[in-house]
């Protein structure tokens, strides 16, 4: 018995796939979470198999939240399969360096999502039709994408610094991404610390330096 966690903040999209999942043979659904922070404490607490993680969540985002679980003991042994509206590259490898095993845009059909949630808890990674173009793409092109400059960043994180790079203002980019003003500061004092710089002047020349915010 496969034991899945699901992770989203709509309601109606949670309690969708686990309706999906409860007819399906040998999958059972043991926690619903719609926090990344939530979804992180979930995931210690009833230590599933798999974990349907959302990318854009309240407190903690997927990437964030996945990076936490695969780094910490309390983490060990769940597989995280993304399932997101976010099919852009920065997402796409921010998810993988944070530890996703799989990668699903949520138009994925039940036969799909089964099929990453078996190949998942069998230790293999596994990617939607569309991401894996993309993936493929990436590496035929052999040029590197924006979600290799500044790694240590989370996909929101990089979203933000992308944003204060243009000369966004952090009441602007709160707008813009409909989070909170604190999140936004949070998320930039986060940016100062990664990135090594004393201020957003400093943040700015060097994402610019690295193509960021339009050079």
């Amino acid at each position: 018995m496969i034991r899945v966690l699901v992770a989203d903040d709509h309601p109606a999209f949670r309690r969708g796939l686990e309706l999906m999942l409860a007819d399906v043979e040998d999958l059972e659904v043991v926690g619903l979470a719609e926090t990344g922070a939530e979804a992180v404490e979930l995931a210690s607490a009833l230590a599933p198999d798999v974990l349907l993680m959302d990318l854009r969540m309240p407190d903690l985002d997927g990437i964030e939240a996945t990076r936490r679980l695969t780094r910490s003991g309390a983490g060990a042994g769940v597989a995280v399969v993304v399932l997101t509206m976010f099919e852009d590259d920065d997402s796409v490898f921010a998810a993988m360096r944070a530890g996703a095993r799989g990668y699903l845009l949520k138009g994925a059909d039940q036969e799909e999502i089964v099929r990453a949630i078996g190949a998942a808890a069998a230790g293999e990674a596994i990617f939607g039709r569309e991401i894996a173009a993309r993936i493929i793409e990436h590496f035929a092109r052999g040029a590197g994408s924006s979600a290799a400059v500044f790694p240590s960043l989370t996909g929101r994180e990089r979203e933000v610094l992308e944003m204060v790079a243009r000369g966004k203002g952090n009441a602007t980019i709160a707008h813009e991404l409909m989070i909170s003003l604190k999140t936004v500061r949070n998320h930039v004092s986060n940016i100062f610390v990664k990135l090594q710089v004393p201020d957003r002047a400093a943040a700015i020349v060097k994402a610019r330096e690295e193509g960021l915010g339009g050079g």
